[in-house]
């Protein structure tokens, strides 16, 4: 997701530049927004130390390659961002005809959906993994760097082979420029990207998250032998439609002849148009609730044991490192994803090995989904940016943790739904923390504010227009009150809020 230089903060309160703006001096020679980032990081009192085996990438060590990829990173923000799109895939279409048809190189998973899409397609990678295939995965936005987004055997690829990647495209990507009436935007070239290194590796099959709806996605050049649609909800209604039933119209276009669908639980209007297209193109369909489901879960230390009826028969004995109902869904929806891979409860009525499908599920990792980043107190990172999200988020929060206070940190994107967001969040948050993220798409701390007070007064609302100021804020309020044991903090509101947070407490 493309990124504005944040607005200088020259001085402090006394005239004299704080120690925040000497660091960013002196990092001068990186990305502006990160140099930000990371001088916030060493500023940041009482950090907690990452976790062994963090899934997100740091910036290469390597300054050659560090600049490399800064270099590659600079040329695709001259291209459309993310949320400009000229709805078609006929420019994604001539880069694979040009780059000789790589996405029909392997089978592939295709997933859709409102929420919960990435978490899904990083449970089915795993399982994949756990049973012996090289699978290659596809994902947006990032959290931290923009090489997550392409994945190889559950790892991002390096920074080097991103880069070569990028060079062995780019002439192909030149000459497609050439002939359209626009140019490939920046997500259509890390798509073609992505299918090119699938390709090259190669893979045995790929796990692809769209980017946005589904019929014109970017993604959609791929015939998924498997659909995944994850529950659809209002969001991004000025270009997908504004009923869930509008929106699966568009998700629905993952749909392709004689695939295999799995249906997350859905509302009605949203199941009865997809169905219908199901039906148009003989496609098979499991439906979460019908043909699988989460049959019990429990909370467990560290996330939640689950039993869980698939297709060809029932799993128990499953611990999923992830808080929350919705993620035993995402785990529900994933299994049958794989079985439906594999024909289970089709050609073939036998199960899973259980012991391979344990193993898979206690080896997930969703960075930025209900993750914890430090202890005492407790801050919570989730990238919630709708109100079904922010829902099921605040349920996740009350069930897994019970905080005697808790204490929220908003950085939210123009153009949602943010008053549904906090109104999702208000009977758990005690007091907010409103600010704002380095995105151009921010909204603006003091607008976002103006919300927060209608929906929680007043009293209970801070402004700090920088996230670092606002994290610490926050931390201290947590601690008010003799609560220390019983208090955390929970960053939401978007995915560059939750990366940049992310990186605050993890760098340095």
């Amino acid at each position: 997701m493309s990124e504005q230089q944040p607005e200088s903060h020259d001085r402090d309160r006394d005239g004299t530049f704080d120690e925040f703006d000497q660091i960013v001096a002196e990092e001068s020679d990186r990305s502006p927004d990160l140099a930000v980032i990371e001088a916030g990081s060493r500023t940041l009192r009482a950090q907690a130390g990452p976790p062994s085996g963090d899934p997100v990438p740091t910036r290469p060590e390597d300054p050659e390659v560090a600049k490399a990829l800064l270099e590659v990173e600079q040329e695709l923000a001259t291209r459309w961002g993310e949320t400009k799109l000229e709805p078609s895939v006929s420019r994604i279409a001539a880069l694979m005809d040009v780059l000789g048809e790589p996405q029909r190189a392997y089978p592939s998973i295709h997933v859709t959906g409102t929420n919960g899409k990435t978490s899904t397609a990083r449970m089915i990678e795993s399982l994949l993994n756990a049973f012996d295939l090289r699978t290659g995965r596809y994902t947006s936005p990032h959290v931290r760097s923009v090489t997550e987004r392409i994945s190889l055997d559950g790892a991002p690829i390096s920074a080097e082979r991103f880069v070569e990647t990028y060079h062995d495209v780019k002439p192909y990507v030149e000459m497609v420029d050439a002939a359209e009436e626009y140019r490939l935007s920046f997500f259509e070239v890390l798509t073609g990207m992505a299918y090119a290194a699938f390709a090259d590796a190669p893979v045995d099959v790929a796990v692809v998250e769209v980017g946005m709806g589904g019929s014109w996605d970017a993604t959609n050049v791929i015939d998924g032998t498997v659909a995944v649609i994850t529950p659809i909800s209002l969001d991004h209604t000025d270009r997908l439609g504004s009923t869930p039933g509008e929106i699966a119209l568009e998700k629905g276009g993952v749909i392709k002849q004689d695939a295999t669908v799995i249906l997350a639980q859905q509302p009605v209007d949203a199941a009865q148009v997809l169905l219908k297209k199901a039906v148009e193109v003989d496609a098979t369909v499991a439906r979460e609730g019908m043909e699988f489901g989460v049959v019990s879960r429990e909370v467990a230390v560290g996330g939640q044991m689950l039993t869980l009826r698939g297709m060809g028969g029932e799993y128990d004995g499953i611990f999923l490192p992830l808080y929350g109902a919705h993620m035993a869904h995402n785990a529900a929806v994933a299994l049958a994803a794989v079985e439906a891979f594999f024909g289970v409860g089709g050609e073939h009525a036998r199960e899973l090995d259980g012991d391979t499908v344990r193993r898979a599920f206690a080896s997930v990792t969703s960075p930025g989904r209900m993750e914890v980043v430090r202890r005492s107190p407790t801050v919570i990172l989730d990238a919630a940016h709708n109100p079904a999200g922010a829902q099921v988020t605040a349920e996740a929060v009350t069930e897994a943790f019970g905080f005697s206070r808790l204490i929220g940190v908003v950085a939210a994107s123009e153009g949602k739904d943010v008053k549904g967001v906090l109104e999702a969040f208000e009977p758990i948050f005690a007091e907010v923390v409103v600010t704002e993220n380095t995105s151009h798409r921010a909204m603006g701390a003091d607008e976002l504010a103006a919300i927060a007070v209608e929906v929680f007064g007043a009293d209970r609302v801070q402004v700090e227009p920088r996230l670092d100021d606002a994290l610490e804020a926050a931390v201290t309020l947590a601690e008010e009150e003799a609560e220390y044991g019983g208090a955390g903090v929970l960053v939401t509101g978007s995915v560059i809020t939750v990366g940049e947070a992310r990186l605050l407490f993890k760098k340095g």
